[in-house]
């Protein structure tokens, strides 16, 4: 899997076109979708369109999806899910495709990706938003480990512990919102501002640098062409220990603002949502 690809949600289908193919003529692009998002006819229509106007080939492309927790509550689901996500985006296959959290029966929902997985029609499975205590009692448990955990990480919530638990059952972390998901403002740093002015990049691309220096594949999300391709370029420089240890120290040490298992009424709401009859 790419180590930095773009996330997109809901967005017109024109976008979806013209970003799709654009970046991936230039990268061999992970296109990020998932049941509840309700893009997967989008994105499936790009690729489409990009393929047929030899701007990529499949193989090029690193397409990855979710299981909402509607479809978690047992394997049937999980499977008919599978097959949904599959029918609407008209895909033969995805790339990587996750429990979207820990919630519902993941269990026996996990037990329909692995028979997916080794039937070829995902590729790579995985999970998102597991917590490392969540993450440990899982991996002991499964019969296939996760390939992937999809969480929250950027320097205000760095988890270094979670980092830890996925080194040691050698799950891939991937971060979504890795620029802080608007909920701070990694811009405004001084601190950050310097090592970006000292390396003559943006402050996006020190952060981004910072998190794939941890071994953790980002998947900024963006709508811009160019910030898009500015998040590609991160390949030219890297991050002193001293500044790695700087970017350490925004750690607010908390968890997570945007996904909070621990909260009943968040819990509640994701349960709630309803994506189908």
């Amino acid at each position: 899997m790419p180590a930095v690809s773009v996330k997109r949600y809901s967005q017109r289908l024109s976008s979806y076109r013209y970003r799709c193919g654009n970046t991936a003529a230039v990268y061999g692009n992970e296109d990020g979708t998932a049941a509840v998002y309700g893009n997967e006819d989008a994105v499936g229509d790009a690729v489409r369109e990009a393929i047929a106007t030899g701007l990529c080939t499949r193989e090029e492309l690193f397409i990855t999806s979710k299981l909402w927790v509607q479809d978690m509550a047992n394997y049937d689901l999980a499977k008919a899910g599978i097959d949904a996500s599959l029918k609407k985006s008209g895909l033969d296959y995805f790339d990587l495709y996750l429990l979207h959290q820990a919630m519902g029966d993941y269990f026996s929902a996990w037990r329909a990706l692995e028979d997916a997985y080794e039937a070829g029609k995902l590729k790579a499975i995985g999970v998102s938003n597991f917590y490392a205590h969540v993450l440990a009692n899982f991996c002991e448990t499964v019969r296939i480990t996760p390939m992937v955990n999809q969480v929250e990480l950027h320097p205000y919530f760095a988890q270094p512990a979670a980092l830890e638990t996925m080194k040691h059952y050698n799950v891939q972390p991937e971060a979504w919102a890795p620029l802080g998901g608007g909920r701070h403002k990694p811009y405004e740093n001084e601190m950050l501002e310097r090592i970006a002015d000292a390396h003559q990049k943006t402050i996006a691309q020190v952060v981004l640098r910072w998190n794939v220096q941890r071994g953790v594949t980002v998947i900024p999300k963006s709508t811009r062409q160019e910030r898009i391709e500015e998040n590609f370029t991160i390949w030219d420089f890297s991050l002193t220990d001293n500044e790695m240890a700087q970017i350490n120290t925004l750690d607010l040490g908390y968890v997570g603002e945007a996904v909070k298992h621990f909260n009943p009424e968040f819990v509640r709401g994701c349960l709630g949502v309803k994506i189908h009859d």
